[in-house]
């Protein structure tokens, strides 16, 4: 089992990464191998809606590191993902990664996922309603910890003086560990995956 965390913060070692380091140690510590995607801080375009990802996995757009991830997520049986809070949201370099990360890649359907936040002060419960709607239109079962996923600080240090965030950190890294050895223990034991009716699409307005 793996999970692949994603750091969507333009700091490569900050606040989000630290949170995030939290978690994969205390998978590792249950036996889950993780790996720690930084999105980087150049530009990161957004969707244009075009639809030439349909049916390939990749974003037409291969001048960030989209397709990278996308490449990595292939092999991943859980992910979290990782962002500061700008304005109250998720930063909108990781918005822009996350809307063709799911876009292009659709094929995270019944694996965990979660969200976490970084943030000095507040902002973070609406950044978490962002992140997890990306999970809930992609039949992914949400992990949650004991409150919210989410560290307080402006640094690294300050983070980690959060006892409670760090804390909630672990706790969500021992959940979604739990969770996967469930769903493995569910494969092996032949319960079968939900089944998939054809897609119905209904316009508002006809």
């Amino acid at each position: 089992m793996n999970v692949l965390l994603i750091n969507g913060s333009p700091h490569e070692k900050g606040c989000t990464d630290t949170a995030l380091r939290e978690v994969a140690g205390e998978l590792e510590r249950s036996g889950v191998r993780t790996r720690i995607f930084w999105i980087g801080k150049g530009p990161v375009r957004g969707c244009i809606g075009c639809g030439g990802c349909a049916g390939k996995g990749r974003c037409v757009f291969d001048d960030d590191r989209v397709n990278e991830a996308l490449a990595l997520a292939q092999d991943a049986d859980g992910f979290v993902f990782g962002s500061p809070v700008h304005y109250a949201a998720a930063g909108g370099a990781m918005t822009a990664f996350l809307d063709r990360f799911f876009y292009a890649g659709r094929g995270f359907a019944l694996k965990p996922g979660a969200a976490v936040v970084s943030c000095r002060r507040a902002g973070t419960t609406a950044a978490l309603d962002q992140l997890n709607k990306y999970f809930t239109i992609s039949q992914m079962p949400v992990v949650s910890s004991q409150y919210w996923n989410m560290v307080h600080g402006n640094t690294p240090d300050e983070v980690r003086a959060d006892l409670e965030g760090m804390q909630i950190m672990r706790t969500l890294g021992r959940n979604m560990a739990w969770l996967l050895r469930c769903i493995e223990a569910g494969r092996a034991a032949g319960v079968p995956a939900p089944e998939q009716e054809p897609r119905e699409r209904t316009n508002f307005i006809r």
